[in-house]
């Protein structure tokens, strides 16, 4: 084990357990893993525990989860640890007396090409805007969000037909990969820096919510596949079905599209037994896989089996 360099760990999700595992791998000194407190989940409000905290559970290794990052009990148990690297990688915003602790800095993996896509959805957004590239970056934490000097990055092709789900487990395995080029630069007192311009025009990953998660059918068609895509399979593109004197939300997680010219009002549903397919300006939205409300995620063709659109059904 390389001892030398004393590495605490903060991150959450799936995404970041894939750098854990990665660090761990290349013997590195996982001296804490930091992640957030177990929350109530599910029907039954059981606690549940963070990806990152069932992963160091199951590896042995010491675990804090502090509700307040600047809590003078925390603080202690932190530099108790004597860390002299800490690597965040889908965590939250950290106070200077955090990331400003140990000798080596802290630096941050994030799942864009910075300064593009700073925030909370880079991964979506890329998609959403039609992207055909996007990456990893490491940088050194500052006290904005996503805007320290630059460490490394890689870049990878974003496939046409490609959904947020697959581009994210091609970055949480590259971004693991870029954290332990970042490390080795540490070690080797190799670190040359980037800063991001100030001045820069930049995309941004604005937090996903209900209002911007809402398919448009009067944008283009290229937009709206894109939205599809990039919000598949979490949290879901989502619109209105009005069928039978009923408007339903519903979720879209596939779909094609389908050039062609037509004169149907936009949002016009034209269905069969096999296929489903909405109007749009330079065509159709064919639906390949979608949810109704309290029912389960299926194929059109499936959902077709059972359901009956009118000749007035309409998405919006």
């Amino acid at each position: 084990m390389n001892k030398d360099l004393r590495i605490v760990f903060m991150g959450t999700p799936d995404f970041a357990v894939a750098t854990l595992k990665t660090i761990l791998e290349h013997n590195y000194n996982v001296v804490g893993v930091i992640t957030a407190p177990d929350k109530p989940a599910g029907r039954g409000r059981k606690l549940h525990e963070s990806a990152v905290k069932v992963f160091a559970k199951d590896k042995g290794l010491n675990i804090l989860q502090p509700t307040n990052l600047k809590n003078e009990d925390f603080l202690k148990e932190l530099k108790a640890l004597q860390a002299n690297l800490q690597i965040i990688v889908a965590f939250r915003m950290l106070p200077k007396v955090v990331w400003d602790m140990p000798k080596h800095g802290t630096f941050n993996l994030h799942a864009s090409l910075l300064p593009n896509y700073r925030g909370a959805a880079p991964i979506n957004w890329a998609i959403i805007n039609g992207e055909t590239k996007t990456g990893v970056s490491t940088f050194f934490i500052d006290e904005k969000i996503d805007t320290g000097a630059m460490l490394l990055q890689q870049a990878i092709e974003i496939d046409p037909t490609e959904n947020a789900g697959s581009l994210h487990d091609k970055l949480m395995d590259i971004g693991s990969h870029l954290v332990i080029d970042t490390i080795k630069l540490i070690e080797k007192g190799n670190i040359k820096t980037t800063p991001q311009p100030e001045d820069a025009i930049s995309k941004t990953a604005y937090k996903l919510n209900k209002d911007n998660c809402k398919i448009d059918f009067t944008d283009t068609i290229d937009n709206i596949y894109n939205k599809i895509r990039g919000l598949s399979p979490y949290p879901a593109a989502w619109c209105e079905l009005h069928n039978n004197n009923e408007i339903l939300d519903i979720k879209i997680y596939k779909a094609e599209k389908d050039i062609e010219t037509h004169n149907l009002e936009i949002g016009t549903i034209i269905s069969d037994k096999t296929t489903l397919k909405v109007a749009v300006k330079e065509g159709f939205i064919k639906i390949l896989e979608l949810k109704l409300p309290g029912k389960r995620t299926m194929d059109a063709k499936s959902l077709l089996n059972g359901y009956n659109f009118n000749k007035e059904a309409k998405l919006r």
